[in-house]
């Protein structure tokens, strides 16, 4: 009994990876932009694939006040629609204080200045951040 992978089982999974990570960096390029069209402040991406199983990546992004906490994931939101990457959630919409838009490969977190400075997000999620903007 041969328990080797076959070649084309190997070959699939590489695809499957690799049209991933093309997603991943597709769904990151639709949130910069909408959230640069905002103009959001001090956008962090971060690479968690390695150490979270619920998403590739997150991005952090702040607002100045919670309208432009608002406006920004609301921008986000809808562009990542626009581009075929459906939300399968957002929280925080109330307060607006720090919103949740997860889109499943990527989650973004969009936040008062106060707020980020609390959670320190970037220091629970430490790994390989990648500063944008």
């Amino acid at each position: 009994m041969n328990l080797e992978p076959s070649p084309s089982a190997s070959n699939s999974h590489e695809l499957a990876m690799n049209s991933q990570n093309k997603d991943v960096q597709t769904c990151l390029k639709v949130v910069h932009e909408a959230l640069l069209d905002v103009k959001a402040k001090e956008i962090i991406e971060m690479d968690v694939s390695t150490i979270s199983n619920v998403s590739d990546a997150i991005v952090i992004a702040s607002g100045t006040s919670t309208r432009h906490v608002k406006a920004l994931a609301d921008n986000v939101a809808e562009e990542a629609r626009k581009a075929g990457f459906r939300p399968i959630g957002v929280e925080g919409e109330k307060d607006a204080e720090w919103i949740l838009v997860d889109l499943g490969l990527v989650v973004v977190h969009v936040m008062l200045p106060t707020a980020r400075k609390f959670y320190d997000l970037e220091s629970l999620w430490r790994g390989t951040p990648e500063s944008v903007a």
